[in-house]
């Protein structure tokens, strides 16, 4: 058995981490990277695989398991279908340097949802992982251990790529820093070709806001060193320090307290202004929301973006006032693009 299948089969029974290999978190997606909930689900159905992640077999979890947990409260067989479907859809790739060869492929070959008892909220999940995720995962020497706990209240998908990128470096002897060019750092984070195409724009919208949420809620501080070449920033270096007791004693109480105004206690306000969208009328006027959508690439005429945004919130039940309201529009705009 490989290492890192050897290391989640001996952690099987700790429901606070899960175990991914490195291959998996070091990976860039090249097609379809997955959001934030997606991500999450992912690193259920991995850490409920444990030893036995890298066979060609079914693996199965209880909607009412999955319930349980913060962060993934209010899944349904709709929200599950949604966020399998985005994984099915993701195409990962992995270059192995020491082979001389890179891994291609999907994480899931198949997944099943049996509502047969879904009344009584006893959906029945079921996964086939797919053969490249298999692939690396049976000859994996090298992991990442993440905590659950911070990778599920982790908001955005920036943050948990990020994150668990950092978690697969963080053991290795004399390592405290990474240094990527402003490609490499888009790709780790599933920043798609013609978006945020600016280092103002990544650096804002995706990294800055990664970093402050881990170091809000994990166990380590992250900090990032741009380097210029002239005017322009060729390179990043990401930095990591274990946080000391008393900060990490802080992280953990802001894992186990109320989301309700953690965006605003990590911006350092005591209470932050909300944010609201425009209930009527497009957003020509509205700035902010114009340079959000420009960054997320997109050239849809201002009131119809924000008449489409308004229905797709509406037919989520989200509030135009929700706390993550920016990041949804973001993510909204990327979605739809040139047009």
């Amino acid at each position: 058995m490989a290492k890192t299948l050897q290391i989640a089969a001996d952690r099987a029974h700790d429901d606070t981490k899960s175990v991914l290999p490195a291959e998996v978190v070091r990976g860039v997606y090249i097609e379809n990277p997955p959001g934030a909930e997606a991500l999450k689900l992912m690193h259920l159905l991995i850490g409920k695989a444990g030893g036995r992640m890298a066979e060609d077999v079914r693996h199965e979890l209880r909607l009412a398991d999955i319930k349980k947990i913060d962060g993934m409260r209010n899944h349904s067989r709709a929200t599950l279908r949604k966020l399998f479907i985005e994984l099915a859809g993701a195409v990962i790739v992995f270059d192995d340097t020491e082979a001389q060869c890179e891994i291609i492929g999907g994480f899931l070959d198949r997944a099943r949802l049996d509502y047969r008892h879904e009344v009584s909220d006893d959906l029945l999940v079921a996964w086939w992982f797919g053969g490249a995720f298999r692939e690396m995962a049976e000859k994996s020497c090298h992991w990442a251990i993440m905590d659950r706990q911070t990778v599920f209240a982790l908001s955005s998908k920036y943050s948990i790529l990020l994150f668990q990128h950092i978690a697969s470096l963080v053991n290795l002897d004399h390592v405290t820093s990474r240094t990527f060019t402003v490609s490499e750092l888009r790709a780790l984070l599933g920043v798609p070709d013609g978006k945020m195409e600016r280092w103002n724009d990544v650096n804002r919208f995706a990294l800055k806001p990664a970093i402050a949420e881990i170091n809000q809620t994990s166990r380590m501080t992250l900090t990032a060193t741009p380097r210029k070449i002239g005017r322009t920033v060729a390179s990043v270096t990401i930095a990591w320090e274990e946080k000391p007791l008393e900060a990490k004693k802080e992280a953990r109480r802001e894992l186990d307290g109320s989301k309700v105004g953690r965006k605003s206690r990590r911006d350092g306000m005591a209470e932050a202004p909300v944010r609201v969208f425009p209930k009527t009328g497009g957003i020509t006027y509205s700035p902010h929301w114009i340079e959000i959508k420009r960054a997320a690439g997109c050239n849809k005429d201002n009131g119809l973006i924000a008449a489409d945004f308004r229905r797709f919130c509406d037919a989520k039940g989200i509030s135009l006032d929700a706390h993550n309201i920016e990041e949804l529009f973001s993510s909204f705009c990327a979605k739809v693009g040139h047009v």
